[in-house]
């Protein structure tokens, strides 16, 4: 019988207990046959600070709510263990009800996979972009409640640089994206 090879599969979980489902196949995996199988479980996160009380705190978020990847061979009791796992819907499938679960293409499990290590590497911030001419409101620090427009925009460092009025006169500040906000 030919070998079969390992494939990403997305299992679909109930939204909020992704990381309680890893936990249970990882555990599954290292105590019994599913190890044989299944040789990975992940749940791609990114780190992104938020503002909670006037101080900056850095925060896990998952990048695709309600599902789970899984690195497996799907061969027979194989796909009903994983199927069967606490708060697991089931495989996300092709269009036909009755279709084998899809295994994703190398293009996206690489996307995945690289977007997945950037974000732990970096430890990005809420993902905004800010653009020059922007009206922006400081949210954080000595200038809080300030509010400016964007002369510019410092990308690589995750800083912008925005002019403010204090008493009258026009004063450059360099800020952290985090402590500023869009003003509505």
């Amino acid at each position: 019988m030919a070998e079969l090879k390992e494939e990403w599969y997305v299992l679909r979980a109930i939204s909020g207990k992704e990381a309680k489902v890893k936990e249970v196949l990882d555990a599954a995996i290292r105590t019994g046959d599913l190890g044989k199988f299944v040789s990975q479980v992940l749940i791609p996160t990114e780190k992104v600070y938020t503002t909670r009380n006037g101080k900056k705190v850095l925060k896990e978020r998952t990048l695709y709510s309600g599902y789970v990847f899984v690195k497996a061979q799907l061969t027979g009791e194989v796909m009903y263990e994983l199927r069967n796992t606490t708060n697991v819907i089931d495989f996300l499938r092709g269009r036909e009800k009755t279709s084998k679960p899809v295994p994703l293409r190398e293009s996206e499990v690489m996307k995945m996979l690289g977007t997945a290590d950037d974000m732990q590497e970096t430890g990005t911030d809420s993902g905004e972009t800010f653009i020059v001419g922007e009206i922006v409101k400081v949210n954080h620090g000595p200038f809080s409640g300030f509010s400016g427009e964007i002369k510019e925009v410092l990308a690589d460092r995750k800083k912008i640089k925005v002019e403010v009025k204090i008493f009258g006169r026009p004063t450059d500040l360099e800020l952290e994206n985090s402590q500023v906000e869009r003003e509505a």
